[in-house]
C-alpha cells in the first residue's frame, strides 16, 4: 500500500510516502506562497527517489485547514483530482492535529492580522478549539510550563515546528475518509464568532 501524504496549509510544503506505514521519503521546506510552483517537481523527485510512478499510489491523506485560503487548497485540489481519477481514497485530517501529535499542547498557526489559528490537546487528543483569536488573548491563557507547537513566535515563546511529515502517521486514527472526493472542502475559521473583537 503506498501512501502520499500532502500539507500545504501554512508556510511549508510537505510531502510523505509510505509504503505498509514505512516512510520511503519526505519533503519538509519553508516555500511561502510558492508551494504551487514547487509541488510537482518535488513530488517528481520524491517518486522516482523511490522508484516508483504517480500510479502507484494507493490512498493520499491531506491537511483540511484551517490555513492559508490558498495554500489549503494547493495540496486538496491535487489530491481530489488524483483520488477521483483513479478512484482511489483521500482522507483528510484537521491542519491544527497534525501539528500537535501525540502532545500535550497548544498549537499556534499564524492566521494573519495578530490573530492565531489555536487548539489545546491533551495526549494528542484535542480538549478546545480550534478557534482563530487574538494572540493576546492567546498568551493571556499560556501558563509558563505550556508546550506551544507551531508559530510560537506570535506569543513570545520559541517556534517548534514538528517533523510534519512524520506525523500524518502518527494521527493515521484521525483521518477521515472522504465519501465522495469531489466534495472535500477546506476548513475556514472565518465566522464572526471565530474572528471575535475583545
Amino acid at each position: 500500500m503506498i501512501t502520499l501524504c500532502m500539507d500545504t496549509s501554512h508556510i511549508f510544503l510537505v510531502l510523505a510516502l509510505y509504503r505498509d506505514g514505512q516512510l520511503l521519503g519526505s519533503v519538509q521546506k519553508e516555500c511561502w506562497k510558492k508551494q504551487s510552483e514547487e509541488i510537482f517537481p518535488c513530488l517528481e523527485t520524491l517518486l522516482a527517489e523511490a522508484g516508483l510512478q504517480p500510479e502507484d499510489i494507493d490512498e493520499a491523506a491531506i491537511t483540511s485547514g484551517p490555513g492559508s485560503y490558498t495554500g489549503v487548497r494547493i495540496a486538496m485540489t491535487i489530491a481530489k483530482v488524483m483520488c477521483s481519477l483513479r478512484g482511489i481514497p483521500l482522507y483528510t485530517v484537521p491542519t491544527l492535529d497534525l501539528f500537535a501529535g501525540n502532545e500535550t499542547c497548544r498549537v499556534v498557526l499564524d492566521a494573519r492580522s495578530h490573530r492565531a489559528y489555536t487548539a489545546v490537546y491533551e495526549a494528542g487528543k484535542r480538549i478546545s478549539g480550534p478557534e482563530a483569536l487574538p494572540t493576546e488573548e492567546i498568551m493571556a491563557a499560556l501558563k509558563a510550563d505550556d508546550l506551544v507547537i507551531g508559530d510560537g513566535h506570535l506569543v513570545d515563546r520559541p517556534d517548534n515546528i514538528p517533523d510534519l511529515a512524520a506525523r500524518f502517521l502518527t494521527v493515521r486514527d484521525k483521518w477521515v475518509r472522504a465519501e465522495n472526493p469531489d466534495l472535500v472542502t477546506p476548513e475556514y475559521l472565518k465566522s464572526i464568532e471565530a474572528y471575535r473583537t475583545k
